[in-house]
């Protein structure tokens, strides 16, 4: 009798990352983005950034990260592969009069040389890259010996890690591709990373502070390219039941009682230090 195997699938990561960046540029991140400064701030004070430094900032949106570290004096350059987000970061720089260089990058296929930084960040950025173990090993090229890798990623138990599962349930990730919300497990992190580092790894919160959790839903699904692609591919029962949901997604994390929405999501705050 002849027996048939089945090759093993390969996933078409070209494909998946062009999707992704579609989804990315149809919303508005920056509306979203704007609210998540302190996140940057905070993670430059974590790597212990320095005045001169050359800094790095991987999938960068609107520019959070980007910006904290250019107000500490530091040389940084600012990608992401969707263009939009790159012009709200580079008129956000122009308005404080921080000298910043921006470029249109891939995460996976970062275009510097190796060691080409002493800073390299990303805050809820790379977590996305589809390629995650590629992902990895572009952060630690670009990084000189000795420097440091800093990320700020939500956790799979979150509320933002949350809100990926309840989508997920309406439209299913592609097969093959891991969850970004891994990116916040520090196991997950140390065999990304491999050997040759050390991994600091703090348990962070960051409130979203809306007037509803009618206003939360709007701005996201408007705005936040991942909820704005899952509403537009289904039909209008499941965006009803969607939307139903992510009411009681709300529901479950918000601690106002004021009527307003005050929802902690945690987020897991990494120092990689790169070995010599």
């Amino acid at each position: 009798m002849e027996v048939h195997t089945l090759a093993p699938q390969t996933v078409d990561f070209s494909a998946i990352k062009g999707r992704q960046q579609a989804a990315w540029g149809s919303g508005d991140y920056a509306i979203v983005g704007t609210t998540l400064q302190i996140v940057g701030e905070t993670l430059c004070e974590a790597v212990d950034l320095r005045a001169g430094q050359r800094v790095l900032d991987v999938a960068a949106g609107n520019g959070n990260a980007t910006l904290a570290a250019a107000r500490r004096f530091a040389e940084v350059v600012s990608t992401d592969y969707v263009g939009a987000l790159l012009e709200h970061g580079s008129r956000r720089a122009e308005a404080e009069r921080l000298p910043v260089a921006f470029r249109e990058a891939d995460a996976e296929a970062l275009p510097f040389a190796d060691a080409s930084f002493d800073v390299v960040l990303s805050t809820f950025g790379v977590m996305f890259a589809p390629n995650q173990a590629q992902a990895a090993r572009e952060l630690k090229r670009v990084c000189r010996p000795r420097g440091r890798i800093g990320l700020a990623n939500w956790t799979p138990g979150s509320f933002i890690g949350q809100l990926f599962k309840t989508i997920g349930q309406y439209v299913p990730p592609p097969p093959g591709v891991k969850s970004p919300a891994l990116w916040g497990d520090r196991v997950h992190l140390e065999a990304l990373f491999g050997p040759g580092v050390t991994i600091a790894a703090a348990s962070r919160t960051f409130a979203f502070r809306y007037r509803s959790a009618e206003h939360w839903i709007a701005i996201f699904r408007n705005y936040y390219g991942p909820v704005v692609k899952a509403f537009a591919a289904i039909d209008q029962l499941a965006r009803i039941a969607l939307e139903t949901d992510l009411h009681l997604l709300i529901d479950r994390f918000n601690v106002a009682d004021d009527g307003t929405m005050v929802v902690p999501s945690e987020y897991l705050e990494i120092v990689i230090t790169k070995g010599a």
